[in-house]
């Protein structure tokens, strides 16, 4: 089977974009194991196919890269947490796929390739605290460019930023493994309409039968942006030709929409 190369970071350590642990990256890839068809025909439409590689900051368990490199793309993935990347690599493999991933956070991207467009799909930009944390990114990624050096991002501004709810919101979910093993996921969340972030405590707890045999706990922050303040950020981040696009998704409880920039040479 083809053997996925993974790059290890460089520079600083892994602070800033979020990590997601064994439990987590279980559970999200058997709550949310692919992209749609409409979700990848939105890429497929956008990214230039003969400009040279496609880069996937934040990819994740690459339920969208993988999917781009049955399309004829060639992409790298990079994501700081260890547990997606070991998952993608998996899902490659089971594909006959393989391409270049490296463990990095995109707030310090330091790769030996340039790429001639970028993509962060899923709303994982919006997992970035702050707007230290998303200027960095977008400079990395820029550092990275070539021409046509077009970048996507896919976003949404949650029913909550009009609406906020008096209280934490507290929801439960479960998910079965292919093992026969079910994960149980809690999760607490509290809006901050002032910082425009949604801050989501969750409990993983995997049970063989009555029994719980693990337990992981997570703090993820997400950060909304509307289309003004976006654009504004990719334009102080160096980015040209900011439009907004239809959304590459859509979803209950929120707004979505995407915006597409090219870098500035």
């Amino acid at each position: 089977m083809p053997d996925s190369r993974l790059g290890t970071t460089t520079g600083r350590s892994l602070p800033s974009a979020p990590h997601c642990g064994a439990l987590s990256a279980l559970f999200h890839d058997a709550d949310n194991p692919w992209a749609s068809d409409e979700e990848v025909a939105w890429y497929i439409a956008r990214l230039p196919r003969d400009a040279g590689t496609v880069l996937a900051p934040m990819s994740g368990s690459g339920r969208m890269l993988v999917p781009l490199l049955d399309a004829g793309f060639i992409v790298h993935g990079v994501d700081v947490s260890e547990p997606m990347l070991a998952s993608c690599a998996a899902r490659l493999a089971s594909a006959g796929r393989d391409t270049q991933l490296f463990r990095q956070d995109v707030t310090a991207l330091n790769l030996p390739f340039r790429y001639c467009a970028a993509f962060i799909a899923g709303g994982s930009f919006q997992l970035l605290t702050g707007r230290h944390a998303a200027i960095d990114a977008l400079l990395r990624i820029r550092a990275h460019s070539i021409a046509p050096g077009l970048l996507l991002l896919d976003l949404s501004i949650p029913d909550q930023a009009e609406h906020p709810p008096g209280a934490a919101v507290i929801e439960v979910r479960h998910a079965v493994l292919a093992d026969g093993t079910q994960l149980a996921c809690r999760s607490e969340r509290v809006v901050d309409i002032q910082k425009r972030r949604i801050r989501t405590q969750t409990r993983y707890e995997r049970r063989e039968r009555s029994r719980i045999v693990a337990r992981e706990d997570e703090t993820m922050m997400m950060t909304w942006y509307d289309e003004a303040q976006i654009s504004t950020l990719l334009v102080d981040a160096g980015y040209r030709d900011v439009r907004i696009e239809a959304p590459a998704t859509k979803g209950p409880n929120a707004r979505h929409f995407a915006v597409s920039a090219r870098a500035s040479d």
